[in-house]
């Protein structure tokens, strides 16, 4: 019988020779999925020899892994801003800057205030679903090109017990009738922003795996930023504000877009690592 420890150590030579990045925490995340236990107990655990139904069980999720499949997507969820979201390869993977976006909008909120919010891009539903958790008063219209995404958003909603506090719409911000959205308070995206060239790039994680249409906007990564901020006129109450998640080198182009439309008030928020992540503006 292989112990514990053994199949870790086995599984992170594995891994490292597929070039995952951080091998051992992949295996030991995987382990305390299938173990059903917290990744710290495997450690009170080392000795303790696996059943063969856990050893073949753990071997076809490592065996994924070194596919470089996602984590997140053989694990099945994600946990983001206190929420357990269910993900799979019809959505983008929550990413930890996205809660930077999130807290920004909840810190810069009144609480008791009837914001009606309109989040662009819904994906898994990850910032709807904080948004609404902690803006109780709110009213949010998600909206997504993705039929399969919008799915598994409306699955999140209801897992988390927030399905009444937003409206999903299958909707093409870039080709459909704006007017028939309405008019909001607050607008949120965290767009498609890799551009053409720097996909071919990326990771086989991102490249293979995660949707194409959620990651690059199939140009100069930059298109939906500049179309929804001239759309403002159309979809944003006076005042109301835009929040953007944005790629790496891309703050000044929006800013200067935001300033072109009459945006004020504009404010950049740095990511834990030092890159311009987030801008907001407002339009009065």
């Amino acid at each position: 019988m292989i112990t514990v420890l053994e199949v870790i150590k086995l599984s992170t030579e594995y891994l490292q020779k597929k070039g995952v990045e951080s091998p051992r925490a992949n295996a030991e995340i995987l382990l305390a999925e299938i173990l059903k236990c917290k990744r710290l107990e495997l450690y009170l655990a080392f000795d303790k020899p696996l059943a063969e139904n856990e050893v073949q069980v753990y071997r076809e999720a490592i065996r994924k892994r070194g596919l470089r499949i996602p984590l997140q997507y053989i694990v099945g969820n994600v946990e983001f801003y206190g929420l357990k979201l269910i993900v799979n390869e019809n959505v983008l993977i929550p990413r930890p800057e996205t809660e930077l976006l999130v807290e920004k909008i909840i810190n810069d909120s009144d609480k008791s205030n009837n914001l009606k919010i309109l989040d662009i891009g819904v994906g898994s539903g990850n910032i709807s679903l904080s948004i609404s958790k902690n803006l109780p008063n709110s009213k949010v219209v998600a909206i997504d090109i993705s039929k399969t995404a919008l799915d598994v958003a409306n699955q999140n909603a209801e897992i988390n017990s927030l399905q009444d506090r937003i409206e999903f719409r299958l909707f093409d911000i870039m080709n459909d009738n704006l007017n028939s959205l309405g008019k909001f308070d607050l607008i949120v995206s965290n767009p498609p922003y890799v551009s053409e060239n720097d996909y071919e790039s990326l990771e086989p994680e991102l490249k293979n795996h995660e949707p194409k249409i959620a990651l690059t906007d199939n140009s100069n990564g930059i298109s939906f930023y500049k179309h929804i901020i001239e759309a403002s006129d159309q979809l944003l109450k006076k005042p109301g504000k835009i929040y953007f998640e944005l790629g790496i080198d891309q703050s000044a182009q929006v800013q200067e877009y935001f300033k072109q439309n009459n945006f004020t008030n504009i404010k950049i928020t740095k990511d834990y690592s030092g890159i311009e992540r987030i801008i907001c503006g407002e339009l009065k």
